[in-house]
């Protein structure tokens, strides 16, 4: 069962058909996947990070044996809950989408344990993927690509998490706000996570335009800005400094890799609307670029191609996360990525 259109799919994620044993959700925009996964998972566990009724498993515990995803999805649960195999597929290596294809083509069918459910969540499945073909045939299987966020779905992101907060921003702010942030939802989420602090929690504040102003008008001149849009132009020596720079002014390693991965996230909408039809110049004003940048920024989007984002996205993604683990080197790491992106820069002519 493919489930394509947003009613439907937000229909099944409230309410899973008793019938589906399995679910492969998948796409370009890893932030859209994993919010629904786990919306997902939270209907079928109590608890979805409960060790004893939820098993998370990853490309590399396939690598590493085989076997381990049947006997996941054979086990009982041992506290008398549903069953849940979480399964996060990050590469694009063919010998982990073939062992998920057969596990989850055995488990549709009631082979396995017809108590549990999988979910996998994966990146963008092509058409020759094993898994994404015998999941679209699997009756006991629901299949939900992901695609890149609509202004609408920026917009309404934006409303719930701001409420979260107890703030919120009048029709203008908002749509200044679409306008400004990236389309990736991880990195969107950041922001606006950023926003409601700025805003201030819990108090009630309904921002407009101007209220915006210092939030948003510091970003095109502000340290990790420039470093970011010298990475991508391939100036590593710049982007360092960049760096240095923020940190001798108390950015931390986190805001650093959120920099880039906002720069990442301005490219990839850029390339999106060009891509389906607007002339290059329009698509970066459209995705809040700073007039002052458009020129070094339209020399970046000739030279980045969709799918070159595409590949850089997980490393920006584990960065982010290896940022937030306790005692981590942070200014290493994202130093690490902006040397990465810089080189793959280089390598495109930058």
């Amino acid at each position: 069962m493919i489930l394509s259109k947003r009613p439907d799919i937000e229909r099944f994620l409230k309410s899973p058909d008793s019938r589906i044993r399995a679910a492969v959700i998948y796409g370009r925009d890893m932030g859209v996947v994993r919010d629904r996964g786990h919306e997902l998972a939270r209907k079928i566990a109590r608890d979805p990070d409960d060790p004893f009724d939820v098993a998370q498993l990853t490309d590399g515990d396939l690598d590493a044996d085989p076997g381990r995803l049947e006997a996941e999805l054979s086990a009982q649960s041992l506290m008398g809950g549903r069953r849940l195999v979480r399964l996060r597929l990050t590469s694009d290596k063919v010998g982990p989408d073939k062992i998920a294809a057969e596990a989850l083509g055995r488990h549709a069918a009631g082979e396995l344990n017809p108590d549990a459910f999988l979910v996998v969540e994966a990146g963008a499945l092509g058409r020759d993927s094993t898994l994404r073909k015998i999941a679209e045939k699997a009756e006991g299987a629901a299949v939900i690509p992901c695609y890149e966020d609509e202004p609408g779905d920026v917009a309404r992101l934006a409303r719930e998490l701001l409420a979260k907060d107890n703030v919120g921003l009048n029709t203008d702010a908002l749509a200044l706000l679409v306008a400004r942030l990236p389309k990736e939802r991880g990195v969107a989420r950041q922001e606006l996570e950023r926003l409601a602090l700025y805003l201030g929690p819990g108090s009630g504040t309904t921002a407009t335009p101007a209220d915006l102003e210092d939030f948003f008008g510091v970003e095109p001149e502000a340290s990790l800005a420039d470093a970011a849009a010298d990475a991508f132009g391939g100036r590593l020596a710049d982007a360092q400094a960049g760096l240095r720079r923020a940190a001798q002014e108390g950015e931390a390693g986190p805001a650093a890799v959120r920099a880039l991965g906002f720069h990442l996230g301005r490219l990839r909408r850029t390339l999106t609307l060009a891509k389906a039809g607007a002339g290059l110049q329009e698509a970066a004003k459209a995705s809040g670029v700073f007039w002052k940048q458009e020129r070094e920024f339209l020399r970046q989007a000739r030279a980045w191609s969709l799918d070159d984002l595409d590949r850089l996205q997980p490393e920006v993604l584990a960065a982010d996360k290896a940022c937030k683990t306790t005692g981590s080197p942070d200014q290493l790491i994202a130093q690490r990525l902006a040397l990465t992106i810089a080189g793959r820069a280089r390598r495109l002519g930058l």
